[in-house]
């Protein structure tokens, strides 16, 4: 067997020059040093006091397109498309459902600046809140003669109701009547000539 020659690098192992691995090394750690300073930095400072949830003081317009049809295209603007749009976080929601569930989401109220924590009432606010509640619901808003006449329209519904039925009862079995009689009325030699016998009728 003849040996192979002298100066033929015949190992095929790949030369792995040290400096220039462990150069990229120090410099993805430097690299990844930097970035997590960053995210500290953009993460330090003081943390943001939100007011705490408070009642609404507007009317939600959920019926005003409701019923309505409109040309959309896609390269209107995202408050001309169809849906409900918030202006507050500029987006748009397909149907009222999800949009009262964004108005009252997480996302909305942070823009708004409040957290999503209730204020405690006190004692003195629940107490001015029955007071109002009691000055807004007017005086002998319901009575015992808003009670009688309101069964008595209902009773009067409820024998309309029942005449209506009558009627209609008393017209069909006179239907059923008429054409008896026209059945009787009809020859028995002619019907039966025509090929019918008697209209589904037994009775002579």
């Amino acid at each position: 067997m003849a040996n192979n020659p002298v100066g033929v690098d015949n190992t095929f192992r790949k030369k792995i020059d040290r400096e220039e691995f462990l150069q990229r090394a120090r410099e993805r750690e430097r690299q990844e040093q930097e970035e997590d300073e960053r995210r500290r930095s953009k993460g330090k400072g003081p943390p943001v006091q939100r007011k705490p949830l408070k009642q609404r003081d507007y009317e939600i317009d959920l019926e005003s397109r409701l019923g309505k049809t409109q040309v959309v295209t896609p390269i209107a603007p995202l408050s001309q498309q169809a849906g409900y749009y918030c202006s507050v976080c500029e987006c748009v929601v397909k149907d009222s459902a999800n949009y009262l569930d964004h108005i009252n989401g997480k996302k909305h109220q942070r823009a708004l600046g409040m957290s999503m924590r209730v204020e405690r009432a006190s004692l003195e606010q629940v107490q001015q809140r029955f007071e109002l509640l009691k000055k807004r619901k007017p005086a002998g808003s319901f009575s015992e003669k808003d009670l009688d006449e309101r069964i008595q329209k209902q009773q009067e519904e409820e024998e309309e109701r029942k005449r209506l039925k009558r009627e209609r009862k008393k017209e069909k079995k006179e239907k059923e009547k008429a054409a008896l009689q026209d059945q009787e009325d009809v020859d028995p030699d002619i019907a039966a000539m025509m090929g019918f016998g008697g209209f589904g009728t037994s009775k002579k």
